[in-house]
């Protein structure tokens, strides 16, 4: 179990996995394995279209392969298991890619190694379900030919401040040895140490917690938003005011989405589901923040129709499409309920987004994002507060007409129309 010579297998190159890869890749032999191919292109040619590493840190992995091939991960003692936990259309968890991955790390699998999980799960699913399929596909036996450890994903896409090497980490193992092996490997590349944990679970559930946690106390904000707009009080001018006392949590109205906050709640409530505990404040707070893109659009709609503007053939813009601001991911954006809405009410809607990779924008949504605004639009809608939206002069767009509506409560607030 404890190797002289530690071989790490990085299996997914995505926000998370590439990362890991880079930092590990500097002082170890390190392999990268991902099944897309031009991902693995991508990255043998020094880029990164996520922009969460730059050319010069790939360059400085100097110990980092990167390899579609399955063979090549053979030679790897300990591998760390980086992809995507999304949901299905019912807001089921869908552990596909997950076991499919874990299937990847079976056929590999020898005497003595380890599989540290990184994907966000429900507690108890790297036991319950990951192991099973390792054990399957190995011909092992768990906890005493392999081992398992639990490092829960803290990656913040688009933010340059909490990057990998400068959290505190969780760490967990399926035995003390085996934790304490997790717990070492991990401080060899963080700044700011780690927190080991007891147990697997506990390590789930707390991964779990922090994003549901931030789900409510936004989904707390954005009902108020509801409830202030109808009492005619501007939401963030009352937040801005209670942000004055020493405890206040400053949350901020808005879009909820991405691959994290708008989805790890549904697996802590599947699990207490199949427990028999019909979870309330955390499907209460997705209930509302899953709406808040279709209230966001049916305001714009109201304030379209004081205007005198004919809705059905509008012209209307959405500033931005990723699922925050600075940053090109568009995993789980809920910008796209503000276009759907706006597309069923008969507008004809332009897209705009610097930050967003057109080909992915019109792979998952069927979006062709415009690349030149037009002079004059009915309704523009800034969703997302990319830098370069601060400093764009926006009012012009609507040449007089049209309304102006700030979802992200980021321009001044005599310049728009309406605002969460």
């Amino acid at each position: 179990m404890y190797h002289k010579s530690i071989r790490i297998g990085i299996i997914g190159l995505g926000y998370v996995g590439l990362p890991l890869a880079v930092e590990f890749g500097k002082i170890v032999p390190t392999i990268g394995f991902d099944i897309n191919k031009e991902r693995i292109e991508e990255l043998k040619g020094g880029n990164d279209h996520t922009l969460e590493t730059s050319t010069e840190e790939l360059l400085s992995a100097s110990q980092l392969f990167f390899t579609t091939n399955l063979e090549e991960l053979k030679i790897c003692n300990t591998y760390i298991v980086t992809v995507p936990t999304p949901v299905d259309k019912n807001k089921r968890p869908d552990l596909i890619p997950l076991l499919k991955a874990s299937e990847t790390v079976g056929k590999v699998l020898k005497i003595g190694d380890i599989v540290i999980y990184e994907s966000t799960v429900y507690p108890g699913a790297t036991e319950e379900e990951c192991v099973p399929v390792l054990e399957k596909f190995s011909n092992l036996k768990f906890n005493k030919d392999f081992f398992c450890g639990f490092s829960p994903e803290r990656i913040n896409p688009g933010d340059k401040s909490h990057t990998l090497t400068t959290i505190c980490k969780i760490t967990s193992g399926s035995t003390p040895k085996v934790a304490d092996f997790v717990d070492q490997i991990y401080n060899r590349i963080l700044k700011n140490g780690t927190h080991k944990v007891s147990s697997i679970r506990v390590a789930e559930a707390a991964k779990v917690i922090e994003n549901s946690q931030r789900d409510i106390n936004i989904a707390f904000v954005n009902e108020l938003s509801l409830i202030f707009e109808r009492m005619g009080i501007d939401t963030n001018e009352v937040l801005d005011a209670a942000n004055t006392k020493w405890n206040f949590l400053n949350f901020r109205p808005g879009l909820v989405g991405g691959h994290c906050i708008g989805i790890d709640p549904y697996y802590l409530t599947h699990k207490a589901q199949e427990l028999g505990y019909h979870p309330e404040i955390i499907l209460a707070g997705r209930r509302v923040n899953d709406n808040m893109g279709f209230y966001v659009a049916r305001q714009a709609i109201k304030l379209m129709i004081q205007r005198g503007q004919q809705i059905s053939g509008a012209h209307a813009l959405l500033l931005g499409i990723t699922f925050k601001e600075n940053c090109p991911d568009i995993r789980n954006s809920r910008a796209i309920d503000v276009y759907t809405e706006l597309k069923e009410f008969g507008c004809n809607v332009d897209v705009y987004d610097p930050w967003a990779n057109a080909e992915e924008v019109r792979r998952d949504y069927g979006i062709s994002l415009c690349t030149q605004l037009a002079e004059s639009y009915d309704a523009v809608i800034l969703v997302v507060a990319h830098d370069q939206f601060k400093v764009m002069d926006i009012k012009p767009l609507c040449n007089g007409h049209g309304i102006l509506y700030d979802i992200k409560g980021i321009l001044p607030l005599n310049m728009v129309d309406g605002r969460l």
